[in-house]
């Protein structure tokens, strides 16, 4: 991990990001996305109350993890989904790693209490990824959606930030 660094995402990281995020498009392993994002389509993710993070290598952005919102009850304000993208280059590095502990860091000192996120089954990177730094698989959905006109199953992963719960919440 020599020369890694992270640290808050800035909006002048969005082509970076958007750049990175549209490899994992392209390479149809991470996500149901098709359509590539802009530099713009990640700035709308600034200035909101869940936690974007870089890692950067000699000062250039090599992957990003991004909290979004989990439900709009507010039962679940302190569950956030997650997703973690490393630019092809730089994978198997430990940016991925230094990515997802500085989301678990920043999402835990912004108050929530879980993290949760769907990965492919044969994203197994991933998933080890997960699994190295504390998530659990909970179950699989099964045809969740289609890819290429293809159904995929995910597997559903989660991590608790906090031990002691919510501090407020509760559905009605």
């Amino acid at each position: 991990m020599t020369g890694l660094a992270v640290r808050a995402a800035r909006r002048d990281d969005a082509p970076a990001i958007a750049a990175i995020y549209n490899e994992g498009i392209d390479d149809r392993t991470a996500t149901f996305e098709t359509e590539h994002r802009t530099a713009s389509d990640i700035a709308a993710w600034f200035g909101t109350r869940y936690p974007v993070v870089v890692v950067t290598r000699h000062g250039t952005v090599v992957a990003f993890a991004a909290a979004s919102a989990y439900r709009p009850r507010a039962c679940y304000d302190g569950i956030a989904e997650f997703a973690v993208y490393v630019l092809r280059a730089a994978r198997g590095t430990g940016a991925g790693r230094a990515a997802m502990n500085g989301l678990i860091e920043a999402a835990t000192d912004t108050g929530f209490w879980k993290l949760v996120s769907r990965v492919f089954p044969a994203n197994t990177a991933s998933l080890g990824l997960l699994r190295s730094v504390g998530f659990r698989e909970v179950g699989v959905y099964e045809r969740h959606a289609r890819l290429d006109g293809a159904w995929k199953d995910v597997v559903i992963v989660e991590r608790l930030l906090v031990t002691d719960g919510p501090q407020s919440g509760g559905c009605s």
